[in-house]
């Protein structure tokens, strides 16, 4: 048997949710690292006292008990598990792995027994369940009754909210109370934060960054309390996992990161990261609410009373000496900029820095994010989206989950892959270190562009496409505007040239029979729009019309209601006389109904007498309307009569129409159905449509000379 066991995939509860980690027996200690959260447990050989063989749901378990009041359950042993681990157990620990089998009648009436930070309710001498203490937030009691409630977890998928227990009477000793008893020895181990004494130093409105605002933090020896004007949070020292110092790009300002779980909670929010952001500037001198022998007997010399330098060294400092955790610092990584030691990017839509960590990388600040090395697969460097001056980092981790650092200068390349290639990352595009340099050079004409490509690709296949369609099959065309069409339209300039081959020889016909005809486009001809109407002018002559009870009255009261209220706006005004009206007494009210009636009366009698006058219907608006409403009838008239007399002459013989045919049977086919047309009319009586009688009015309104010249 070797010096250690090892086992892969074991279990560990913590409030409900199971974590999988690997678990290490030595001849010193045992070791047990989470693989979600990285969280070490170190059980020194010589403080272990029991050691337990369970049957549980995952299998297998181990129950181990230290001296020093501890209890650990580690779950997912095999049943083969058992002879080595409790035969290296006998050689090493002097300990021996007994098993016990655990109850499962599913009886609720049994005995609670106290046994550190454990509560187990046991049957017959056999346990049914355990609860760890410490997962207990609020112990409430009433009559013959004690109500437990638990801490919740945010990745379990089922939480157990509140264990009562019935206490009988009479089962404490004389003189006390049973349920008082059971509710003391729970409180005495459950996690009940509760700030008794005063505070070891307070710091006074420090800016924290996540979550957002400036709280006062109130340093006591079990927790960390934030005090601010709107939340208030208590964190024990045994949620803190990291504390991470980072200096800022600029080099005036700090970052002290508290790496919290269980995260603290705000509503529906959780903040696993608690980020205070510092001021090189900025100095303290600090004294200790504690005697200067208090202070050298439990801090071992890391704290004295009376402390001064940098603020941030002051907090720093006095968490390191309280939470018992090692500070990280960024190592040997240096960026493009001198001093820096991070890398500005960006994380969904949000601006931050990456620092490339010894362990790992950690992202502030919106949101945090720190992944360790231990839980990445790969990374790879790809090409930034929207421009080429910068590339993007993405992580993957072995659960799947995908992070990428976007928006990265293309000057910080080279170092990260460095960084990242000594440290032994999976790198998916190793193999590409040389082609993105050249990528990211300064010419933008040597660079590659996908996008382009793909497009001239793509040019290429329709070119070809287009030159194989070239068959002697009829095609449809589509419309090109500025290119000419086989067939002239009406509006072309070159009508006659299309038409001029369409005579009679032969050429021509043998050149039909080679090529088919093709199609003649239809052109809908764009209808012209109708002209707005003009709005109607008003007569200023006319009668005003009669106002209401309430207008006159507000007319005739306008300069009173100013003056009560001097310096009142329009708006005002209209509200207060508003208010008055309604506070009119009905008497006065009907005194301003006759005015307006009196009103409206005259308003009647003025209107019949303008009617009478003429008035409204002679307006000079109305008469040049109807000026240019015959200015139009006219004009169109004179085009209609132009067209025909150009028609008549022959005039503009460059212009043929589509449906132009040049042979001279067409003309005459044309004229003998005019000379039919011309017979019917004199021998039969036409109806009067609008037309005649429009000619018949031009022809009245016409003076003689006119006609004269006409004819």
């Amino acid at each position: 048997m070797g010096d250690t066991l090892e086992f892969n995939e074991i279990y560990h509860e913590s409030k409900g949710s199971w974590n999988d980690g690997r678990l290490r027996f030595s001849k010193q200690n045992v070791v047990y690292k989470s693989s979600k959260t990285g969280k070490v447990d170190n059980i020194p050989a010589a403080e272990l006292s029991v050691a337990t063989w369970r049957r549980v749901c995952l299998g297998h378990g181990i129950k181990l008990a230290t001296s020093n009041g501890h209890v650990y359950k580690y779950d997912g042993f095999r049943d083969t598990d058992y002879e080595r681990i409790s035969e290296f157990f006998k050689a090493n620990y002097k300990v021996e792995l007994t098993e016990k089998d655990m109850c499962v009648k599913g009886w609720n009436w049994g005995t609670a027994k106290f046994s550190g930070p454990l509560l187990s309710f046991d049957v017959n001498d056999s346990s049914v369940f355990e609860i760890p203490l410490a997962s207990v937030s609020q112990c409430a009691t009433g009559k013959n009754e004690v109500t437990l409630e638990f801490h919740q977890n945010d990745d379990a998928e089922v939480s157990l909210m509140e264990v009562r227990f019935y206490v009988p009477p009479g089962t404490a000793d004389e003189g006390t109370d049973p349920v008082e008893a059971f509710a003391q020895n729970v409180r005495s181990k459950a996690d009940v934060i509760q700030a008794t004494g005063d505070a070891v130093c307070v710091f006074k409105e420090l800016q924290c960054l996540t979550p957002r605002g400036r709280y006062d933090i109130l340093i006591y020896p079990a927790f960390l309390h934030l005090h601010g004007k709107t939340f208030d949070y208590k964190i024990p020292y045994t949620t803190v996992l990291r504390l991470f110092l980072l200096p800022s790009k600029d080099q005036r300002q700090m970052f002290f990161v508290i790496s919290l779980d269980p995260p603290i909670k705000q509503g529906q929010t959780r903040y696993h990261f608690l980020i205070l952001h510092f001021s090189k500037e900025e100095e303290l001198k600090l004294t200790l609410n504690m005697s200067e022998e208090e202070v050298e007997k439990r801090y071992e010399g890391k704290l004295s009373k009376n402390m001064s330098g940098s603020l941030y060294e002051m907090v720093s400092r006095v968490m390191k000496a309280l939470v018992n955790r090692k500070i990280t610092v960024p190592g040997n990584f240096q960026g493009n900029t001198p001093g820096a030691q991070c890398i500005t990017c960006s994380y969904k839509a949000q601006s931050g820095l990456l620092y490339p960590l010894e362990r790992g990388f950690i992202y502030v600040h919106k949101p945090p994010v720190h992944l360790r090395f231990e839980e990445i697969s790969s990374v790879n460097f790809a090409r930034g989206t929207t421009t080429t001056r910068s590339f993007d980092f993405e992580v993957e981790t072995k659960q799947g989950n995908q992070f990428t650092f976007s928006s990265i200068e293309r000057e910080e390349y080279g170092k990260l892959f460095d960084f990242v290639n000594a440290k032994k990352l999976h790198i998916k595009n190793r193999g590409f270190k040389e082609a993105k340099n050249n990528e990211y050079s300064d010419s933008d004409d040597d660079q590659h562009d996908a996008y382009l490509e793909r497009m001239k690709a793509e040019g290429k296949i329709r070119e070809e496409g287009d030159g194989s369609n070239d068959s002697d099959e009829e095609t449809d065309e589509s419309f090109n505007p500025g290119e000419e069409s086989d067939v002239a339209e009406e509006y072309d300039s070159n009508a006659s040239e299309s038409d001029s081959g369409s005579g009679g020889d032969g050429s021509d016909d043998e050149g039909k029979k080679k090529k088919p005809a093709k199609k003649a486009k239809v052109v809908k001809e764009k209808k012209e729009r109708k002209p707005r109407r003009e709005k109607k002018q008003k007569d200023t002559n006319a009668p005003k019309r009669p106002m209401s009870s309430y207008m006159l009255w507000l007319n005739s009261s306008r300069e009173r209601i100013k003056s009560e209220n001097p310096g009142i706006s329009i708006t005002e005004i209209s509200k207060k006389a508003g208010e008055m009206w309604k506070q009119i007494g009905k008497e006065d009210k009907e005194e301003w109904d006759g005015k307006a009636e009196e009103a409206k009366k005259n308003y009647e009698k003025a209107m019949k007498e303008y009617r009478e006058s003429g008035g409204g219907s002679s307006t000079p608006a109305k008469k040049e309307s109807k000026k240019k409403a015959g200015g139009k009838k006219e004009d169109k008239k004179r085009k209609s009569g132009g067209g025909e007399k150009e028609k008549e002459q022959g005039g503009n013989d460059s212009f043929k129409s589509r449906e132009f045919i040049s042979s001279e049977e067409s003309s005459s086919d044309g004229e003998r159905k005019k000379a039919k047309k011309a017979k019917k009319a004199k021998g039969k009586p036409q109806s009067r449509g609008k037309e005649s009688e429009e000619e018949e009015e031009e022809a009245m309104t016409t003076p003689p000379s006119s006609v004269e010249d006409s004819d």
